[in-house]
């Protein structure tokens, strides 16, 4: 019979191909896994998933007074639970999965999906920072079982606490689609399509890329996902005048994502040096736009700046003034020589660059609890 695992994870589960990605490999491992997570006013409802999934409705939804009863709420469905496995999600799951594990006797797994307490969003603010920065103080030296998404920030954790992490890349599933040249369920375009795809937070260098978009011909800029910056980058868009060259998707399924991006004539991942957290970061939209054969131009960050060095699939950002970022990217979008050249490194890329290479260190995880 397959051994039960709860995963927990605060968001609301519809854009974590992550955690997904996860779960189904957890099946095929001869696991049993569970998904929880939490149901917002604005949710929209899950596409059938191969395993159970739970949201709980919560009172608050943002706040101090959020992550407090969302890990009360957890601690208390962990804690009876039958799945003698917990598998926490960062570092805002890991209280009341930790306390839970501890009184229960479940063995608890941690997945650090980014460097939590040098998100942007707190190294600004040293008193919250410094709240969560004891959370991981105390709980993080403990950790038997971890993983996280890059070797930087790996390195970082076992510098500062002495525990081991191994490294799952956020990889996708290898493309079953064929090349977007000969995909003839792509919509054809006349313009060239630049994408980015994911929160829509500080720090991501959306409002440079919205700004270069008055000096970019013949292209469009695709902002797919939503974030605390969503209103002012529209109300940004407007102001410049480009409503027709700024395009606002929201919040897309990852299972429905691929549609969009497989149209892209180029991605990005433009995040700026705003502490540890982005310095780190390896992004999984990087890897998903390899997935889909499309170059990158991507932050001179060491993560993301060594796997498009190594693969050659698309360029380091030089300037984040807004005439130089154009001249870049249109650079990419209309050299025929370099976009030749990206293509064929792509195809490397992509095959290396998967899931279905990633997961062995994942049964390595689970293989080592006893």
């Amino acid at each position: 019979m397959p051994k039960k695992i709860d995963i927990v994870v605060t968001n609301d589960l519809v854009t974590d191909n992550r955690v997904h990605k996860v779960a189904e490999s957890l099946i095929s491992m001869g696991y049993s896994p569970r998904l929880i997570g939490r149901q917002k006013k604005d949710s929209i409802p899950l596409e059938y998933r191969n395993y159970p999934t739970l949201r709980l409705r919560l009172f608050f939804e943002r706040g101090p007074l959020f992550y407090i009863e969302f890990n009360i709420r957890i601690f208390f469905k962990l804690l009876f639970s039958r799945s003698p496995i917990i598998l926490s999600n960062d570092l805002d799951t890991l209280g009341g999965s930790y306390l839970a594990a501890k009184l229960s006797g479940k063995k608890l797994v941690y997945d650090s999906h980014e460097y939590f307490t040098q998100v942007p969003e707190l190294v600004d603010r040293p008193f919250k920072q410094n709240l969560w920065l004891r959370l991981e103080k105390l709980i993080l030296p403990r950790l038997k079982n971890a993983y996280t998404v890059s070797q930087s920030i790996a390195d970082e954790y076992r510098k500062l606490y002495g525990t081991t992490f191994k490294v799952v890349r956020n990889l996708p599933l290898r493309a079953k689609k064929p090349d977007m040249e000969e995909d003839q369920t792509v919509r054809p375009h006349e313009e060239k399509i630049i994408i980015y795809q994911g929160a829509l937070n500080m720090g991501r260098g959306l409002e440079c890329a919205i700004h270069a978009m008055r000096f970019v011909n013949g292209a469009q800029l695709w902002l797919v996902g939503s974030g605390n910056l969503d209103e002012y980058l529209q109300l940004l868009t407007r102001q410049l005048g480009l409503q027709f060259k700024v395009r606002f998707f929201g919040q897309i399924p990852f299972q429905k994502l691929s549609e969009l991006t497989s149209q892209a004539d180029l991605g990005l991942s433009i995040e700026e040096d705003l502490g540890l957290n982005y310095r780190f970061a390896l992004p999984n939209k990087l890897f998903d736009y390899i997935q889909h054969k499309i170059p990158v131009l991507v932050s001179p960050l060491p993560e993301m700046s060594k796997i498009v060095n190594t693969y050659e699939i698309g360029q380091i950002l030089g300037s984040r003034e807004p005439e130089e970022m154009a001249n870049q990217i249109s650079e990419m979008l209309n050299n025929e020589t370099l976009r030749n050249h990206y293509k064929g490194m792509l195809k490397i890329a992509s095959s290396e660059l998967c899931w279905e290479n990633e997961i062995t260190v994942l049964e390595d995880v689970f293989s080592q609890i006893k």
